[in-house]
């Protein structure tokens, strides 16, 4: 079946992109807009790495009701749909990874796996028999539907606050970074980087992505053990991430935090072919 494409989804990313760029040509280069989108940047994206990713699609902890809605409404903010939605893409690709079941399979092309498969009618819909776990929050199912609010209270603080300049800054160039660091984990990470362990697919681990992603660049490592809190398994492996959640931990925020054993995590399977493509 041919995939239908999500004509007001292109519209809302192209002119996303259109405003950043034209919004920082026309206000000119500030370090303070450059600090609020860096700042905005780093915030969602640990909702996206340490929230949506590592406990909505992973279950890679514990945390209370109210906490995991902060998570979720943060993560909503970054224009990437509802959490629920991105976490049962997510559990369909690791089910299929690299597979023709896979929503962003590599097979179809880098493009594709980069931002072809999130604008066409396809994948639409919320996948809620691979949601069962969450479904039963009933904030959590009106956030998914109607994501858009918190995006719009983004914008509207934003504005009130710096005016356009601040959500040219703190919204548009912002969020068009992260939507691109965030596509890399489906298209870089499954092409370039080294491989550690035989996973049945093509992921990678990329120290750079790693350090744009907070962590979730050690892609390799998350295919071998996706239930890991941590996903930079050595100490040299830096993950952000995985030390926002130990300080969240320390606090009493979130709680059983889940890592790889340590028998587990030893069973390596170099590729010297795969580590000659290494970015790291």
């Amino acid at each position: 079946m041919r995939d239908r494409i999500a004509w007001r989804a292109v519209v809302l990313f192209v002119g996303v992109h259109v405003a950043a760029v034209a919004g920082a040509i026309a206000y000119g280069f500030s370090w303070h807009g450059v600090a609020l989108a860096g700042g905005l940047y780093v915030v969602r994206m640990f909702a996206i790495t340490g929230g949506t990713h590592r406990y909505f699609a992973h279950r890679s902890y514990r945390t209370s009701r109210a906490m995991q809605l902060v998570l979720a409404l943060v993560a909503t903010t970054s224009s990437q749909q509802g959490v629920l939605w991105w976490a049962s893409q997510h559990r369909a690709h690791h089910q299929h990874a690299d597979e023709a079941a896979d929503p962003h399979a590599r097979h179809r092309g880098f493009w594709w796996s980069h931002l072809g498969w999130f604008l066409v009618h396809t994948y639409d819909a919320t996948e809620w028999s691979r949601m069962r776990d969450f479904a039963a929050y009933r904030e959590l199912r009106w956030l998914d539907r109607f994501y858009i609010v918190p995006i719009v209270g983004l914008i509207g603080v934003l504005a009130l606050a710096g005016g356009l300049p601040a959500v040219v800054w703190g919204y548009c160039v912002s969020t068009v970074v992260l939507w691109h660091a965030t596509s890399a984990l489906t298209s870089i990470a499954h092409w370039l980087g080294s491989q550690r362990y035989a996973t049945g697919d093509e992921s990678r681990n990329s120290a750079a992505l790693a350090l744009i992603t907070l962590g979730d660049g050690w892609h390799n490592n998350h295919h071998f053990y996706p239930g890991s809190a941590r996903h930079g398994f050595y100490w040299w492996e830096l993950d952000l991430t995985y030390l926002g959640l130990r300080a969240l931990a320390a606090v009493g925020l979130i709680w059983d935090l889940r890592v790889v054993p340590e028998h587990v995590r030893a069973r390596h399977v170099e590729d010297p072919a795969c580590a000659a493509r290494s970015l790291v």
